[in-house]
């Protein structure tokens, strides 16, 4: 009896390490493209640019494109242009303050890995106040890369 426990257990502990596994590696193989329009006040046909910043990698995780912060009919967005990343498990947008996510405002779960894509900015939230849009996993608090929009 002791052996099948013994196998019983170890065969959790493998299947749990197996579904850990598939969780967090898998998403590096699936890349999600999207290409929405920028931000365009109906006011005009221009989306006046406050600020554009260089999206900067990590050495495990591979970036590129700009991030723009826009404003349009009043609301403010975080807009990656042609962005590209690898995916991950629970990866996220912040404005943050730092680069360890300390403090953060959650822009929401990110919608592609590759694009051109928009993350409206809350209501009553300043932008100046945060010196940096990161990706950032939730699961494992990583940071995947960060555009500094300080200048």
């Amino acid at each position: 009896m002791g052996k099948k426990l013994l196998y019983g257990v170890g065969g959790a502990i493998l299947l749990g390490a197996l579904a850990f596994a598939y969780y967090a590696i898998s998403p590096l193989f699936i890349n999600i493209k999207v290409d929405e329009q920028a931000p365009i006040s109906e006011e005009s046909a221009q989306t006046p640019d406050e600020i554009v910043a260089n999206v900067v990698d990590t050495p495990a995780h591979p970036a590129s494109g700009t991030v723009r912060i826009v404003e349009a009919d009043g609301r403010r967005y975080v807009r990656y242009e042609n962005y590209k990343t690898i995916n991950g498990p629970d990866i996220f947008v912040y404005l943050a303050k730092d680069l360890d996510a300390k403090e953060f405002i959650d822009l929401g779960r990110v919608k592609a890995t590759e694009g051109n894509i928009n993350y409206e900015i809350p209501a009553g939230v300043d932008a100046a106040e945060y010196r940096y849009v990161l990706t950032w996993c939730r699961a494992f608090g990583v940071l995947f890369n960060y555009a500094d929009i300080s200048a």
